[in-house]
């Protein structure tokens, strides 16, 4: 058989994808090893290197094509045709064939510069939408309860793959099986066909590791996390304990938030292993669980699908995002659908003084970083088209007014050349606008510890006022504006030194230096508070964060190489509550 250009073109681009698979699978199975070896700042490593992996990857293709054919041939869209064709009859019997055809997007992507987006050349429909194939491979494993639910955590903790010891595994079943008795329906706890079913992969992150599955029975279903965490037993050696029980949906979903880094773990069919966990937690689309499981690639991939599916719907128009007005990003929404977008200005505020690299290298840090349960995932787009008539006049005529280089209308269509985009989130500032004086001092709390938690993980906000700031629908504060973020070891926090006179204090003019770095806590308050009792009430929930030394202290421990402990989930629920050294939402 003659191999033609075509082929050729789609056999580089699979052999590109197996390396990517490879060395992605690389870096994920050893999540185990770390996990045992408590090798912490190593995981962090890993999860930037899987991270970057991908577009390394596409790079190295990209060179391979262009060392193997002429721009002609590469730039000629029949060829991409019939490639198309080649390729999705290589990967017809993959169990990854989705993350293969994004792949195959990347390339076409790059090579195109993002433009001829059509099926004929690309996926952007997948080969198999409506022929879904099962892969008869066991992705979990189940264990009747019997009424012995003590038993059934200790067949579900002591079963786990995770080459090391439990610490007190009788301590842990008592502890688990006493909440499950007291916190699961009647109906389950006591059904004669209850059971425990655990997806056979764990999942890692951070210093936890998490076994996910479900109860069932009777009709009825919850899911199941169980987080592994790291002990110092008496002798001196490091064993596991089982930290909490989590079988609320609301809190899984948490677990699973696009507000966290992406899980390591070992998904041997993508599909199938989003499907079940789709399973679990109904409300979370598709694209955000690929996410979750670090195929973000997918994830975007889904996510333009699934956006293009309900743009079609033509239920709303696009409009310009409720809130203040951004110095940096012109934020746009589709009010239907819980996603924001953003694009870069061509002209700052005066105040800001970067440029639209920088801005982009703020957002790329972000991508690589630990989110801690507090920073936004974004999926970064170009040449996004949509037609002029999904736009309000008024936000349309508004784009194009502030970033002419990135927005531009071409007949009927609109044409964004770069964009950002974010999970839907109500600002800060509006919803204390309208909060009541319980939700007042919860939201308060929580916007503190978001602050307090993204230094620990070696992230200063830069800009923390209110409306950089948004609230998830399950109440969570997170940061999503990221043109002024930097690491906190850069920072250089100071007190204000006191002043010589007393007519110091009441020139315009500080009567002190400040450096470009330089940050002064005792300032916050003024800066972020116009109104005096949420100033207030803000400093008595957390004093510490107005003070130097507490900047300070965390700047001292990152330096020392800690990696501090931020779980995602709430202290009180841990079996191990008292310990107020780690941080949780």
């Amino acid at each position: 058989m003659k191999v033609t250009l075509a082929y050729r073109i789609a056999a580089t681009i699979l052999h590109g994808f197996d390396e990517y698979r490879s060395r992605f699978q690389q870096i994920t199975l050893n999540a185990r090893r770390r996990f045992a070896e408590a090798a912490w700042r190593d995981a962090q490593q890993a999860s930037a290197a899987r991270i970057n992996l991908y577009d390394e990857k596409v790079g190295d293709t990209l060179s391979r094509l262009r060392r193997s054919f002429d721009d002609e041939e590469l730039t000629h869209c029949e060829n991409w045709r019939e490639a198309k064709q080649h390729y999705a009859e290589l990967i017809d019997q993959r169990l990854d064939y989705e993350l293969a055809e994004t792949y195959f997007n990347s390339l076409f992507c790059s090579i195109f510069h993002h433009r001829h987006i059509r099926n004929d050349w690309m996926f952007v429909y997948s080969s198999r939408a409506h022929a879904a194939r099962r892969s008869d491979i066991e992705l979990t494993r189940r264990r009747s309860v019997e009424g012995d639910w003590r038993g059934a955590l200790a067949w579900a903790l002591g079963e786990a793959p995770l080459d090391t010891f439990f610490e007190d595994l009788e301590r842990d079943t008592e502890l688990g099986s006493d909440f499950l008795n007291a916190h699961l329906p009647e109906g389950l706890r006591d059904a004669p066909d209850a059971r425990i079913e655990l997806l056979r992969s764990v999942f890692y992150r951070n210093k936890g590791a998490y076994l996910v599955g479900r109860l069932s029975g009777a009709d009825l279903q919850v899911p199941l996390v169980l987080p592994i965490v790291h002990g110092t037993p008496p002798n001196g050696q490091t064993g596991v304990r089982l930290d909490t029980v989590i079988i609320e949906p609301v809190e899984v979903s948490i677990i699973f938030s696009f507000t966290r880094a992406y899980f390591q773990v070992d998904a041997q069919v993508p599909g199938e292993f989003v499907g079940y966990l789709q399973k679990l937690m109904p409300e979370k689309p598709e694209g955000e669980l690929y996410s979750a499981i670090g195929f973000f690639k997918h994830g975007k991939t889904e996510f333009f699908r699934a956006l293009n599916h309900h743009v079609a719907k033509r239920q709303d128009r696009f409009i310009i995002a409720p809130g203040v007005r951004g110095m940096v990003m012109a934020v746009f929404v589709l009010p239907s659908y819980r996603t924001v977008f953003k694009i870069i200005k061509d002209r700052f505020d005066p105040s800001k003084e970067m440029s639209r690299e920088n801005v982009r290298e703020k957002y790329r840090l972000v991508k690589r970083h630990d989110r801690v349960g507090r920073m936004a995932d974004t999926q970064e787009f170009s040449n996004f088209i949509a037609r002029k008539d999904h736009f309000d006049p008024d936000c349309l005529a508004e784009l194009l007014e502030v970033a002419p280089s990135t927005v531009e209308l071409r007949g009927d269509k609109v044409l964004i050349k770069h964009c950002y985009t974010e999970r839907m989130m109500m600002p800060l500032n509006l919803y204390l606008e309208q909060s009541d004086e319980q939700e007042t001092w919860a939201i308060l709390k929580d916007y503190g510890n978001a602050i307090k938690q993204m230094a620990a993980a070696n992230i200063f906000p830069g800009d923390m006022l209110l409306k950089n700031f948004g609230v998830t629908r399950h109440g969570r504060v997170v940061f999503y504006d990221y043109d002024e973020i930097c690491y906190l070891t850069e920072c250089n926090f100071r007190k204000i030194p006191e002043p010589l006179y007393p007519e110091q204090e009441m020139m315009d003019e500080p009567w002190y230096s400040v450096g470009p770095n330089d940050i002064f806590p005792e300032e916050f308050g003024p800066f972020l508070f116009a109104d005096i009792k949420l100033r207030r009430l803000f400093f008595e929930l957390h004093p510490e964060l107005f003070d130097a030394g507490y900047w300070q202290g965390l700047q001292k421990a990152i330096e020392e190489g800690q990696v501090i402990d931020v779980y995602p989930y709430r202290n009180k629920q841990r079996f191990n509550g008292s310990d107020q050294s780690v941080l949780t939402y």
